[in-house]
């Protein structure tokens, strides 16, 4: 029982050998170093403006409040210069009332004190010479 078996070889010319393995030693060769990206603050603040809307409102990090409170850390605002601004308004807006409250007096006095004129003259009273009418304001 003898069978026959045909044994073939198949081969490649130069050019197709090349083509199909890849002849290099690239797992003795190091990878090259990584390419460390330098980034610039225009780029930052360019990516910042195409991401702004993109960016969470809140948020412990990666967020527009993360920002605003690791800025203001940097830059040294606290909130004590915040709770001094407040205690300058509140000094505004008492200043303001005790002012308001003034004029009102003010037109007050100047009202009652041309109703007296006026009803001087009404009664013609008689005025002694050397009688002098004078109107005290106060002035503020």
């Amino acid at each position: 029982m003898s069978q026959k078996v045909n044994l073939g070889r198949q081969g490649f010319s130069t050019q197709a050998y090349k083509n199909a393995i890849d002849t290099s030693f690239t797992q003795l060769i190091p990878p090259p170093p990584p390419v460390e990206v330098i980034y610039t603050v225009e780029d930052f603040f360019n990516l910042y403006n195409t991401l702004f809307y993109e960016i969470p409102a809140e948020g412990d990090i990666n967020s527009h409040r993360f920002l605003i409170n690791r800025s203001t850390e940097y830059v040294g605002f606290t909130e004590e210069k915040e709770e001094d601004i407040q205690v300058l308004l509140d000094e505004i807006t008492q200043l303001r009332e005790e002012l308001l409250a003034t004029q009102k007096e003010l037109t007050e006095a100047q009202n009652s004190g041309s109703l007296v004129l006026q009803a001087q003259a009404d009664s013609s009273l008689d005025l002694q010479t050397g009688t002098q009418i004078t109107n005290q304001s106060t002035s503020i």
